[in-house]
């Protein structure tokens, strides 16, 4: 795992490089105090990144930008926050990091995040029996992608028939109809025409994905179509299907819970206006939400404070007005014993309530703060 730091305190970076430095299987590749040396370094790509620990406030420069700016030349690179405070941007979470990791940093917590990295980047690499030279990575949350290590990225040739492969993949291997696909893909268009162009952009998909030897992962009989999911790998889908096998979160798969959470990089389809895809990305991202809820919750009570501040925080990011996700957020300040990110938490939900929907917030979200008073 090759390491970056950045950081303008010279007491922390020094601690995270002795840290670091004396971990097994960790390659400290640089520690910096301003965030140009570290873009300097990321553009050099004779320098193996995996991993890099950002302070979100860096003298003169600002830690969330810098993030995006490092993930614009790797944008597999893992990102960590680090503070001193509790209370951070949350802006942060536009950028998806790994971990946040409040100061001082213990070498215990910074084995857990490097592990997590690790296991990370196993999980995105490497498959059995060695299949990953031929098979296809499909990333739909927060972006829609697909990739091959055979021929690098599949390289669309029509907008439509890209949205035609995304349209397939949501139904999981089921076949649709023809008649389905020309009504949500192409509406309000003469059904002679929309024939036409359907089968214009399976011709497109297929050619596309011929080039990375999948031509028949597109399957079409009987006027329907489905994907062959077996040779691809779909983030969506396998978070998805990682979330119905964890019904209950506790010590034995505590690791996968977590690292199953990170993989939420983003709604659904993200910028792509797909029309058909409202219901779907809406359905993902309740499971989603549920799901953190839960492991924040579990790590709560597990008084693994601030791995539950990171998820808890991401769940009020996505909806500041839902009550659950802050009212979990209140308990972990609470059970902290931060009274200022307490304070600041409650009057800030307080006032986006008054501001915004003319209300006040509920009796139980009044009790809980009070009661850590």
């Amino acid at each position: 795992m090759r390491v970056l730091i950045v950081d303008d305190e010279p007491a922390m970076l020094l601690a995270m490089k002795r840290l670091l430095s004396s971990m097994d299987g960790v390659e400290l590749v640089g520690s910096f105090q301003s965030a140009q040396e570290a873009v300097d370094l990321i553009q050099d790509r004779d320098v193996g990144v995996d991993l890099a620990f950002l302070d979100i406030q860096i003298a003169g420069d600002d830690g969330l930008e810098l993030a995006r700016s490092l993930r614009s030349f790797r944008a597999d690179l893992e990102i960590v926050f680090t503070t001193s405070h509790t209370e951070y941007a949350m802006d942060a979470y536009d950028v998806y990091p790994l971990d946040y990791m409040v100061k001082p940093i213990s070498r215990n917590r910074l084995t857990q995040t490097i592990a997590r990295a690790v296991r990370q980047r196993s999980a995105s690499s490497d498959y059995p029996d060695g299949l990953s030279s031929n098979r296809l990575t499909v990333r739909g949350l927060g972006c829609f992608e697909a990739s091959s290590k055979r021929a690098g990225a599949v390289k669309w040739i029509s907008k439509k028939s890209m949205e035609l492969f995304a349209y397939l993949l949501v139904y999981r291997s089921r076949s649709v109809s023809k008649i389905r696909i020309l009504e949500d893909i192409f509406p309000r268009m003469p059904l002679k025409n929309a024939e036409v162009y359907l089968n214009t952009a399976v011709y497109q998909l297929r050619k596309a994905l011929a080039a990375h030897g999948f031509k028949e992962i597109v399957l079409s009989a009987q006027e329907q179509y489905r994907v062959d999911l077996d040779q691809a790998d779909v983030d969506f889908i396998q978070l998805e299907q990682g979330i119905a096998e964890l019904p209950e979160i506790n010590p034995a798969n505590q690791a996968a819970a977590i690292d199953l959470e990170s993989k939420f990089t983003g709604e659904l389809f993200e910028n792509k206006s797909f029309e058909w895809a409202a219901m779907e990305r809406e359905q993902l991202a309740l499971k989603y939400e549920s799901f953190a809820k839960r492991l924040a919750s579990w790590l709560l009570a597990q008084k693994r404070y601030s791995e539950a501040l990171f998820i808890a925080r991401r769940m009020v990011f996505r909806n500041e007005f839902e009550e659950e996700s802050n009212l979990l957020l209140l308990n972990i300040l609470g059970a902290m014993g931060d009274r200022q990110a307490l304070y600041n938490h409650y009057e800030d939900y307080t006032q986006l309530l008054l501001q915004e929907l003319s209300l006040q917030p509920s009796e139980e979200f009044r009790w809980l703060y009070e009661r850590y008073q």
